[in-house]
C-alpha cells in the first residue's frame, strides 16, 4: 500500500477521534453530584464498546488482507474509505470506555479511602482495575490484533463485581407500562461497604 494512502487513513482517523472525543464531553454523567447512579448500565456500554473494538480490529485486518489478495477486486478507494471509517469506529468506541471511566466511575464511584482505614485495600483495588481498564483501551487504539479486545473485555469483567447495584433514585422511579412498581431489589446486599451517594 502506498505511503499516501496511509498517511490518509491516519489524518482522517485523527479527525474523527478529535472530533467525536469533543462531542462525547458533553455527554457524560453530571458531577453536581445528582446520586442517580446505574453501575450496571455503564458495565453493560463498557462491554458493548467493547465489543464493537473486537468487530472494527477484524474489519480492518479482513478488508487489507483482502486488498493485498491477488483476487481482491475491491478499488483500493472503496477499502480507504471502509478501513477509515472502522478505525474511526474503534478509536471511538476506546474512547467511549476511557470517558465513561474517568467522568463515571473514577471521579464519582471510586470513594477514596486514607491508608490504614478501614476499606483502603478495597479502594486500591477499585483503583486498580479502572486503570487496567484505562490501559487495555489505550492499547486497543494502538493495535488491530483482536487480542487487545479479549484482553479489554477481560478488565472490563474483572472491574465489573464492584458495580452491580442500581442505586435508589433510579429503583423507585422505574415501573412497567401497565402501572406497576418493578421489584428492583433482586436480592442485592446494599450494605457491601461502597459509599452510596
Amino acid at each position: 500500500m502506498s505511503r499516501t494512502i496511509l498517511l490518509g487513513i491516519l489524518i482522517f482517523s485523527v479527525v474523527g477521534v478529535i472530533t467525536v472525543s469533543l462531542t462525547r464531553s458533553a455527554l457524560g454523567h453530571c458531577q453536581i453530584p445528582c446520586g442517580i447512579y446505574d453501575d450496571p448500565l455503564r458495565l453493560q456500554m463498557l462491554r458493548e464498546d467493547a465489543v464493537t473494538i473486537d468487530k472494527a480490529m477484524r474489519e480492518i485486518t479482513n478488508a487489507m488482507a483482502e486488498m493485498k489478495s491477488e483476487n481482491g477486486a475491491q478499488e483500493i478507494s472503496l477499502v480507504f474509505n471502509q478501513t477509515s471509517r472502522w478505525v474511526t469506529v474503534k478509536e471511538d468506541a476506546a474512547q467511549n470506555i476511557q470517558d465513561i471511566i474517568c467522568n463515571y466511575f473514577l471521579t464519582q464511584r471510586v470513594k477514596a479511602v486514607d491508608p490504614g482505614m478501614d476499606g483502603y485495600e478495597s479502594y486500591v483495588k477499585q483503583l486498580s482495575l479502572n486503570h487496567a481498564v484505562l490501559v487495555a483501551a489505550m492499547k486497543c487504539k494502538q493495535n488491530v490484533d483482536p487480542k487487545y479486545a479479549a484482553e479489554l473485555m477481560t478488565a472490563v469483567e474483572a472491574l465489573s463485581p464492584y458495580y452491580a447495584t442500581v442505586y435508589p433514585a433510579l429503583q423507585h422511579t422505574e415501573s412497567n407500562q401497565d402501572g406497576h412498581s418493578h421489584d428492583h431489589d433482586h436480592g442485592h446486599d446494599h450494605s457491601d461497604g461502597h459509599s452510596h451517594d
